[in-house]
């Protein structure tokens, strides 16, 4: 059985970090990315990397400040996140996706992450 279970959000201030985690467990994936939906807007593509070779790929508004990374012991990977702002409020869900021809199929049940001004 197929698990994405994330932890970390939460209230942070305008400027703060927090580190998002996503535990996977029940197969191999090619592929793990964040997701965000705010409110009232579509969900959007944060972060991703490749499995096999640690790749990595951002949405340009994150570049610089966000970085995804994963511990192949914990098989988690996770999102860092600097230099946050009001924009950057929305719900985050860990997504996973089994081969570069799939779309992303599995999905974590999120986690809120508010910053304030």
């Amino acid at each position: 059985q197929v698990q994405l279970v994330e932890s970390g959000g939460g209230p942070v201030q305008a400027g703060g970090s927090l580190r998002l985690s996503c535990a996977a467990s029940g197969r191999t994936f090619y592929a793990l990315g964040w997701f965000r939906q705010a409110p009232g807007k579509v969900r959007e593509f944060v972060a991703a990397i490749n499995w096999s070779d640690r790749s990595t790929t951002y949405r340009d508004s994150v570049k610089g400040r966000f970085t995804i990374s994963r511990d192949d012991a914990k098989n988690t990977v996770y999102l860092q996140m600097n230099s946050l702002t009001p924009e950057d409020t929305a719900v985050y869900s860990c997504a996973a996706r089994r081969s570069r021809f799939l779309q992303y199929d599995y999905w974590g049940q999120g986690t809120q992450v508010t910053v304030s001004a």
